[in-house]
């Protein structure tokens, strides 16, 4: 767990240690950065599970750290979800809401090889990325999500959508070119569905089943980003006329036009990532190792 998640949560955590102790052996680590966090996961056994107390982030650090270590396949990984938009978690059905219930499940669970995205630069994602409008959002909410948490995801939404005016580029599925429609408004890839606290960005992507699931939009004018944004809340995006699902196990966005320059940022598991002219991911089918419920 986060070792500056506060003293609210301690109490629940001291709940959820409980209820796992009345099965197993538990050892808790309170982690404060990268060089913690990797120096607690080289300390677990090749039979051991780490347990994630925290949201997508925390999710992510760790399957990052695992990666970073070598141990993607050594170690299992469980989820108690504590975090604000708990996105992955929807994903593969684990309640936000009864973190104690969710621990006890965990002794009962079922455990699933995922599929893991790997991007140009290293790194992994876990749950979702994606280059346009959602990395601008995700700038404007960031001090809103400061105060107001989940609410925060909304309000950066929406100051985005307004003044969101897309880019020139092209977009390549396993070497294939998606046929350009006009400027993109978002290029979005994932294995979970849900970002920014609930919203389906990605609404049939599953992330055992061996394949990227792919959203490009050019819905860059007043009103087609007002529909796309109105749609996108119950997933129905992908229906429109100036969007394009698709499926594979490589993407890649290349940047032209004005912004070919100085490129543009994307965003990467809820973090914002460098501006770039070339963004680029692909598929490592079943790399690491979850506990996933067996009851929804």
């Amino acid at each position: 767990m986060n070792s500056a998640a506060g003293s609210s949560a301690d109490d629940v955590v001291d709940q959820v240690v409980a209820a796992l102790r009345d099965r197993v052996e538990v050892t808790v680590a309170r982690t404060s950065d990268l060089d913690d966090l990797t120096s607690a996961l080289t300390r677990v056994p090749a039979d051991g599970t780490v347990v994630v107390l925290g949201g997508d982030g925390s999710l992510h650090a760790v399957v990052a750290a695992l990666d970073h270590v070598d141990r993607l396949r050594d170690v299992v990984v469980g989820l108690v979800p504590l975090g604000t938009g708990n996105d992955f978690a929807r994903t593969i059905e684990v309640d936000p809401t009864d973190p104690v219930a969710t621990a006890r499940d965990l002794l009962e669970a079922t455990e699933r090889d995922v599929d893991l995205i790997r991007a140009g630069d290293g790194s992994v994602v876990v749950n979702a990325a994606h280059v346009g409008v959602g990395a601008d959002a995700a700038v404007a909410a960031k001090p809103w999500k400061e105060r107001f948490g989940i609410v925060g995801y909304a309000v950066g939404a929406i100051a985005s959508g307004f003044s969101a005016e897309g880019f020139r580029g092209e977009v390549h599925v396993d070497g294939e070119a998606v046929p350009v429609r006009g400027r993109l408004l978002q290029v979005a890839v994932g294995n979970g569905r849900y970002i920014g606290g609930g919203t389906p960005l990605l609404p049939q992507a599953d992330p055992f089943d061996g394949r990227l699931d792919v959203v490009v939009s050019w819905a860059d004018r007043p009103l087609r980003r007002l529909k796309y944004a109105w749609k996108l809340r119950s997933g129905r995006h992908v229906e429109g006329d100036d969007t394009e699902p698709v499926r594979g196990t490589t993407l890649s966005v290349l940047v032209r036009g004005s912004a070919l320059r100085e490129g543009i940022p994307g965003n990467s598991d809820g973090e914002l990532t460098d501006p770039a002219t070339t963004h680029t991911w692909t598929l490592e089918p079943g790399a690491w190792r979850l506990l996933v419920p067996t009851r929804p």
